[in-house]
């Protein structure tokens, strides 16, 4: 499919066709032409979107071939013969849409999200942000603090007149309010971020645990290489799985023990790296040697630790709250499952309102926090109203309403070509 925007868009219909523009919004036939020979080289759908009536808000063309590589050059070359139409640029359409007034930019990131989610939970995400409600809570905070910084101006543009008793206690007020409602934002425990980005669970333990095979098993593939060889594992392996809908990164790690050389002491400190910055841990026990415990590995649980036992196949029970698994044979896998799914959801279930999910959302909700925090300790008014429209100025960066220049080439970089 071949889209184009802008203000030639019609042009480039007749240069392929030959003729006018179709109806708009409905698909219509036609043949594509070489732009050299004049023979018919696809035929297809054409669909006419007239401006401001399109995704970009401008006149948007977009032709539905067969394609095919001979095609697809011949088309190329004929639109490169229109003056001034050229390939997109990553992320260009959505950026237009944002330009005209389409979407705001956390609409925008929802979209790109969207494109990206691999899991249900990362799309219902997505589509939640897309659908705008992210935006308008921003928009609402936004909006409720404009209508302060008007009330509170009244005192500083009109300190002659009679102005109501208390005026500044009522918007200090109101501050407050925002600013609890921006707290409770922002505690949420990086949900939305560690949703659209997976969810980091480490496989702990000693050597010989079984931790590559039980890696194995969850991933359903020989992900990572298993040995009776203690220390085979030297260095973080990871794998992508869809755990009930949440993206989880799986990360097996080196065995827990005294290292005896310089690369496996390092893959010791990456393990334990690794677990300290991992969301859940799968701290894994030999079931040959149960009851007897690995203090290393007993040092790291926590309470975002599951803790497992394996080679239960030798005959080993172990007692609750501990998962007994056999990952030579798969016996307490979907135990195991179900547990870390629970674990998964507990943590990482959307809330009913709309989740923050990313890291300059929260740098600008910050400076938000910090602007209300400087207004609510300023002596001088005028110190105190400036304070308040750079808080403003906060929430609108993150919609896309002030100063968003320099950050809307970050944001649309991270598009394909014709999004």
């Amino acid at each position: 499919m071949w889209r184009i925007s802008g203000p030639r868009a019609a042009q480039v219909h007749e240069a392929l066709t030959g003729d006018a523009v179709p109806k708009p919004r409905v698909a219509t036939r036609v043949a594509v032409r070489g732009p050299r020979s004049g023979d018919i080289v696809d035929d297809g759908l054409a669909l006419w979107f007239p401006a401001p009536a399109s995704f970009t808000g401008e006149d948007v063309l977009e032709l539905h071939l067969h394609g095919g590589a001979a095609a697809i050059a011949q088309i190329a070359r004929a639109l490169g013969a229109v003056p001034a139409v050229r390939m997109a640029e990553p992320g260009e359409f959505t950026r237009r849409a944002f330009e005209h007034g389409k979407m705001d930019l956390t609409e925008a990131e929802g979209l790109a999200d969207l494109v990206d989610a691999e899991t249900e939970a990362q799309l219902r995400q997505a589509r939640r942000q897309m659908a705008g409600e992210l935006g308008a809570l921003y928009e609402r905070w936004r909006s409720e603090l404009i209508a302060a910084i008007a009330f509170f101006e009244a005192e500083i543009d009109f300190s002659d007149e009679d102005l109501p008793p208390g005026l500044r206690a009522k918007v200090a007020a109101e501050i407050r309010r925002i600013s609890g409602e921006i707290a409770v934002h922002l505690d949420d425990g990086r949900r939305g971020e560690i949703l659209r980005g997976g969810v980091s669970i480490a496989i702990i333990g000693p050597p010989n645990a079984g931790k590559s095979s039980l890696l194995n098993r969850l991933a359903r593939r020989d992900a990572a290489i298993v040995s009776e060889t203690a220390g085979t594992t030297r260095d973080v392996i990871e794998i992508h799985l869809d755990l009930g809908g949440f993206p989880v990164i799986l990360a097996d790690t080196a065995g827990l023990r005294e290292a005896g050389g310089d690369i496996e002491r390092e893959g010791v400190r990456r393990a334990k790296a690794r677990a300290e910055q991992a969301d859940l841990k799968l701290a894994v026990f030999d079931g040959g040697v149960w009851p007897a415990r690995d203090p290393a590995t007993v040092a790291m649980i926590d309470g975002d630790t599951i803790v497992i036992v394996n080679k239960i196949d030798l005959g080993v029970i172990p007692e609750a709250p501990f998962i007994g698994v056999s990952a030579k044979s798969g016996a307490g896998l979907d135990r195991l499952e179900a547990a870390l799914g629970d674990a998964v959801r507990q943590r990482f279930q959307p809330a009913a309102a709309p989740a923050l999910t990313r890291d300059r959302h929260r740098q600008a909700l910050i400076d938000c926090q910090r602007a209300f925090a400087r207004f609510l300790a300023a002596s001088a008014s005028e110190l105190a109203a400036e304070d308040l429209r750079l808080a403003a100025r906060s929430l609108g960066r993150i919609t896309g309403r002030v100063d968003v220049e320099e950050i809307l080439g970050v944001i649309f970089a991270e598009f394909c070509i014709g999004k």
